[in-house]
């Protein structure tokens, strides 16, 4: 159990999302952040002078410093196995960007090396610490939508051909593990499954619309089986313009419930309570905010924050994460089985 009273933080990886992760530790009283690494040292020394911490020469050098007691891995999605048992084996807790790795063979590799240890390992998925998609996660469980009939999610965004070139492993296999779905769209796969619970097939078709110079799709649709019975669409772009809000419908027998970002759209059951208007008048304020939908840097840090004072929790009172390792592989198991039916026609069976 963590006695320290600052806890100490070192961040891998100079990109956009590493600002959002230096933002939400600044914003906690009991987080410091002590350095960064990356491999671009010159990124790393702009990325120092305008968060104010340690530039470090080399991974090792970091890992060395006792200051730090968790490491959150900003590193290109193809990239982050390699850190991580690296941290690990220096005994440093884990909080790794989405998605958790690009195969479910290099989740495993991770979840491996840290079940031999006492290191905790958080998988970054901020929309879970959303109020209202805790509001819906409550009444899915307290089964006010009686039998789940459909869950479906889209995210139909706009990227431009310099945000692919921005980046060589941008649009690639192997470092980005996939395209719109495993970069942009995960967020709504991770947030459909937890909802919905286990996929039990799915079936897809993949098309490269407007970018047609990178290996991965700009554009998917997905139709899956929950185990539950319950049927599903995944609907995922970055070939769109101007972009939408990322939309997550749940229809049950006795409800149903649409979701927009943040924003509340739908909030309808059968049986209604005197709670559900007060739900409806706290998030449905009528204009859904964008999100990434056109810029991937407009953004709010918050859930980022959020997460991370949840794995400082988890560490103190030594208990599993809300999204530990074994649920970050969970969304790159199904993306995975969706690329495997676009590439083969074929429908994929999961295993839960």
């Amino acid at each position: 159990m963590m006695k320290k009273k600052h806890v100490g933080f070192g961040i891998v990886g100079a990109g956009v999302i590493s600002h959002f992760h230096a933002r939400a530790i600044s914003a906690i009283s009991n987080a410091e952040l002590i350095g960064i690494y990356n491999v671009n040292k010159g990124k790393a020394d702009i990325f120092s002078n305008e968060h104010n911490c340690i530039s470090f020469d080399t991974l090792d050098d970091m890992l060395k410093n006792p200051a730090i007691d968790i490491v959150c891995i900003c590193t290109p999605s193809g990239s982050h196995l390699e850190p991580a048992l690296k941290c690990i084996e220096a005994g440093k807790h884990c909080l790794i960007e989405k998605p958790f790795e690009v195969t479910t063979e290099r989740c495993d590799q991770i979840i491996q090396a840290a079940q031999k240890t006492n290191v905790k390992i958080g998988v970054v998925f901020p929309s879970r610490f959303s109020a209202v998609n805790m509001q819906l996660r409550h009444a899915i469980e307290e089964n006010r939508f009686g039998s789940l009939v459909l869950g479906d999610a889209y995210v139909k965004w706009s990227r431009t051909e310099a945000y692919y070139k921005s980046g060589k492993w941008r649009g690639t296999w192997q470092y980005d593990g996939g395209g719109a779905l495993m970069n942009q769209g995960i967020h709504a796969v991770d947030l459909l499954q937890w909802m919905m619970g286990p996929v039990e097939f799915v079936q897809a078709i993949a098309a490269k619309v407007r970018h047609k110079k990178i290996e991965v799709e700009d554009t998917i649709v997905a139709t899956l089986k929950f185990s539950n019975g319950a049927l599903g669409n995944i609907e995922c772009s970055t070939a769109v313009f101007p972009g939408a809000a990322k939309r997550i419908e749940i229809l049950g027998t006795s409800g149903t419930v649409v979701i927009e970002e943040n924003n509340l759209i739908t909030w309808q059951f059968e049986n209604e309570s005197p709670a559900d208007e007060i739900v409806r008048h706290s998030y449905a304020n009528g204009h859904a905010a964008a999100g990434g939908a056109s810029d991937p840097a407009a953004i709010s840090f918050l859930g980022h924050q959020k997460q991370i004072e949840d794995l400082i929790h988890a560490i103190v009172v030594d208990k599993k994460p809300f999204i530990d390792e074994i649920e970050g592989r969970k969304s790159v198991a199904i993306i995975a089985a969706i690329y495997e039916s676009a590439r083969t026609g074929k429908r994929i069976n999961l295993v839960s």
